[in-house]
């Protein structure tokens, strides 16, 4: 449907956000949709650009680092600048989260420990008190 013209309301709702995030976007130049006076009017080019710039933020990139990646692209070009960029990022992501979930292991393992100790505790008390 690439000639279809979508609301914001519409586009809301499809990606289950809100207007104002998507009026965020706009204001930040990361979707610029045609005006019917106070009406925006989003294309499918604006449609697919929302939906690559929500995935961008599922996999933790920044809004600076989508509209890069996005804006790199060229239609019917080679467009491996883009996806090298892309890869970069990922791997970049990937690199913080394994460190982050190194460090969530190890929270656990010490709430493990000290939530232990307070039983034992608790339990050494209990002891104490009952005859």
């Amino acid at each position: 449907m690439p000639n279809r013209v979508y609301s914001i309301s519409d586009l809301a709702s499809e990606f289950d956000i809100t207007p104002r995030t998507i009026r965020f976007y706009e204001e930040k130049g990361l979707l610029a949709p045609a005006r019917q006076g106070q009406k925006r009017l989003f294309s499918h080019a604006d449609r697919v650009r929302l939906g690559l710039i929500l995935r961008g933020k599922r996999c933790g990139l920044t809004l600076d680092e989508s509209r890069d990646i996005i804006n790199m692209y060229e239609p019917g070009q080679n467009n491996a600048e883009q996806l090298h960029s892309l890869l970069g990022k990922i791997d970049e992501r990937r690199a913080i989260i394994t460190t982050q979930l190194a460090d969530l292991k190890q929270m656990m393992q010490e709430l493990d420990e000290v939530q232990a100790r307070c039983k034992a505790a608790l339990q050494a008390m209990q002891e104490e008190v009952t005859p």
